[in-house]
């Protein structure tokens, strides 16, 4: 089985009529299965720009990026949804959610566009709403809980669909100190018991030690890298 992603040379440029900026550079990464990689970085880092290219949001302006034996550079844009469907989950930071819909009804539509539906949509819904602790709060709408439970949705909504890949814009960003933990404890145990591939962008040093590999991001290039 080919590693979840493996990146060549991949770069962004965004063109303001005759200025070119760089937004990233020249960037070679292989994530593994079953490891936690932090994005960590001032903004305007790059870090949100890698994200959005290794979800099949953003296009590269060159290089190669290859999702489990895909190359997903060549590919046609009718073609993307297939690989974010089969492979990738996101956790965005402004939540994403359907104003609309209950929390539950949230998480089911998130599984629905993965093709999950009936009895193992439910299933997978109450129980993952239950382990990010919003068991009592699954059938309000977003408008009536919290910040932090807002997220904790999203959170449950891209776990619920058993992705392999789950992408993290600041998935505690809007969590106190106690949730924020829950959270990356629940994201470092999918990695580890389910061999997920999960990559948090943060600014949060407080989860610093459930992260398993954690890359330092400057002006668009990785400038360090740690193992725990």
């Amino acid at each position: 089985m080919p590693d979840p992603v493996v990146t060549k040379e991949l770069t962004k440029v965004y063109k303001e009529g005759k200025i070119e900026v760089t937004a990233l550079k020249s960037t070679n990464l292989i994530l593994e299965k079953g490891v936690v990689v932090g994005l960590f970085g001032p903004s305007g880092s790059g870090k949100t720009t890698l994200l959005s290219m290794l979800g099949c949001i953003l296009r590269p302006t060159s290089g190669s990026l290859n999702i489990f034996g895909n190359e997903v550079c060549g590919l046609a844009e009718e073609d993307l949804p297939r690989i974010r469907r089969e492979f990738i989950s996101f956790i965005f930071q402004g939540f994403n959610l359907f104003p609309a819909l209950t929390a539950y009804e949230n998480v089911i539509l998130g599984l629905k566009m993965k093709g999950i539906v009936g009895e193992d949509a439910d299933k997978r819904a109450c129980y993952m709403l239950s382990e990010v602790g919003l068991k009592e709060r699954m059938h309000f709408l977003p408008r009536d809980v919290s910040g932090g439970q807002r997220q904790r949705i999203a959170v449950a909504r891209a776990l619920a669909a058993d992705s392999p890949i789950i992408l993290a814009d600041e998935p505690t960003g809007n969590l106190d100190q106690s949730n924020g933990r829950k959270v990356m404890e629940l994201l470092k145990h999918m990695a580890a018991s389910q061999r997920r591939c999960i990559v948090v962008a943060t600014h949060d040093n407080r989860i610093m030690d459930l992260i398993d590999r954690v890359l330092y991001m400057e002006d668009g290039s990785i400038r360090q890298e740690k193992r725990s």
